[in-house]
């Protein structure tokens, strides 16, 4: 996360204060930037898991990018799951779907109006989008559409909040909503310029009734994600903690884990 990481690092070393609002009236592209980098990734006790052997792990290649251009801010990544193709039983991708994709535009409502819609800590308003497309025919298939705002938090910065309902695309029906969270703060620095960060969000699903479409499910569940983080101007090496509750809805019961704890390595280039 070059640019837009270390300018966020930058801010937080020098205690200035970030403007409350963001200001389109000159430029409306004046807070342009983009970053790509690709994560090496390896999983350990990921959930959901399903049947009676569980405890799997597996590595993935991540490739993730965002930016702003003028109103639009973008985040995304594409997944590429069980690169080598590993017969080993521990792994809990085998003859699963190769890929999984994440894209989340957001539309400033201040830059789309002119107007500044800015008030206590919120520095601005967006309509907000997500989608999660699977790489198998039956994979989740789901759009999300709402509202977000960027907010300033004590210690945290600015952090990224969205609230959204969830339209099922393979079902064709509304399920429910969720709630989504994401932070990066940096908060210790070394002499050669490089920084640790804390980083990671919150996905709350909630509001969902028991059975969809003839299916049983939970009501609310979700996942949280704790990163510890190394970064340079070129790499980044990281430690993430992720704890799950009946994520997607899946209910904990029986073979099927959705809820617990798994662990995550990543080693990443940045360009």
């Amino acid at each position: 996360m070059k640019k837009s990481l270390l300018a966020l690092a930058v801010i937080a070393a020098s205690g200035v204060s970030v403007a409350n609002a963001a200001d389109y009236s000159d430029d409306i592209y004046k807070n342009d930037h983009k970053w790509l980098q690709f994560n090496a990734m390896y999983a350990i006790n990921e959930k959901p898991q399903f049947g009676d052997d569980t405890d799997k792990d597996h590595n993935y290649l991540e490739m993730e990018f965002g930016g702003r251009k003028g109103v639009v801010d973008l985040y995304g990544y594409v997944d590429i799951f069980d690169l080598a193709e590993s017969d080993s039983d521990n792994n809990n991708k085998k003859d699963a779907a190769k890929s999984f994709m994440k894209l989340a535009p957001r539309f400033s409502i201040d830059g789309i109006t002119g107007q500044d819609l800015s008030f206590g800590p919120v520095q601005e308003v967006y309509f907000s989008t997500l989608f999660n497309w699977g790489g198998g025919k039956s994979d989740t298939n789901n759009s999300f559409w709402g509202i977000g705002a960027d907010v300033e938090l004590p210690w945290f910065g600015k952090v990224g909040m969205n609230l959204y309902g969830l339209y099922d695309i393979n079902k064709k029906d509304w399920n429910g909503y969720q709630f989504s969270t994401n932070w990066f703060k940096p908060f210790h620095f070394f002499d050669n310029g490089s920084f640790l960060s804390y980083q990671g969000y919150i996905d709350y699903q909630f509001g969902a009734d028991d059975t969809f479409k003839g299916s049983s499910q939970a009501t609310h569940g979700g996942a949280m994600f704790n990163g510890l983080y190394w970064h340079s101007d070129n790499y980044a090496l990281g430690y993430g903690l992720k704890a799950y509750n009946d994520v997607y809805l899946i209910e904990d019961a029986g073979t099927t884990e959705s809820s617990g704890i798994s662990h995550y390595l990543s080693a990443t280039y940045k360009f």
